[in-house]
């Protein structure tokens, strides 16, 4: 069985739809399709990292998990002069990504295949976005951190978005021992999400 929008093909019959979003005051056009994440709107949770997270204007920059697309395209606007890479395993949400890249008019993406970081070996990234797969498990979540701490550059920062009541505390705990207690920054708390920022120092 390959429903879950963490698998690499899912099974799901297609049901593509299309809407409108603004993001960080900006407009958006979105396709999703059925197999995917939180295919009927933006979600909360990624709604609340998109609006607290800090992206330099020339930052290369990460989306884990990307979905259709609505984080890293959030950011790719916002690192005009810089890059933005989406991954995801699941090819149908790759391939929405791509579309709404290009109906956005955003250029500065590029869109690959991967599950987690490792099909990423060797490079480097000054900010790291994430709103975790919490369904495929602790252990699938905590890899997405090992794996982004070793990839980060320094002073390189990963973002996170999760629930108190799915995981944030052995979240925050992972974070802790991988960057520092005093490295990993509670943001913000919006309705039951967390944002964390942990700097690489």
């Amino acid at each position: 069985m390959n429903g879950h929008y963490y698998s690499k093909q899912p099974d799901a019959s297609h049901d593509r739809q299309q809407w409108r979003a603004m993001l960080r005051g900006m407009n958006f056009q979105f396709v999703s399709d059925a197999g995917v994440f939180s295919k009927g709107g933006v979600d909360y949770g990624s709604r609340v990292l998109i609006d607290s997270m800090d992206i330099p204007v020339r930052a290369q920059v990460l989306d884990v998990g990307c979905g259709y697309g609505p984080i890293g395209l959030t950011a790719a606007r916002l690192a005009q002069q810089g890059c933005v890479k989406m991954v995801d395993v699941n090819e149908r949400a790759l391939q929405l990504a791509q579309e709404n890249a290009a109906q956005n008019g955003i250029h500065n993406v590029t869109v690959q295949e991967s599950d987690g970081l490792a099909a990423l070996a060797g490079e480097r990234f000054d900010v790291i976005l994430t709103n975790p797969p919490i369904r495929a498990g602790k252990e699938v979540v905590h890899r997405i951190f090992e794996q982004s701490y070793e990839q980060l550059n320094e002073q390189g920062a990963l973002w996170i978005v999760i629930q108190k009541k799915q995981g944030a505390p052995s979240a925050e705990a992972k974070l802790h021992t991988l960057f520092g207690e005093e490295n990993v920054e509670l943001v913000t708390k919006d309705k039951g999400y967390r944002v964390y920022r942990a700097t690489k120092r």
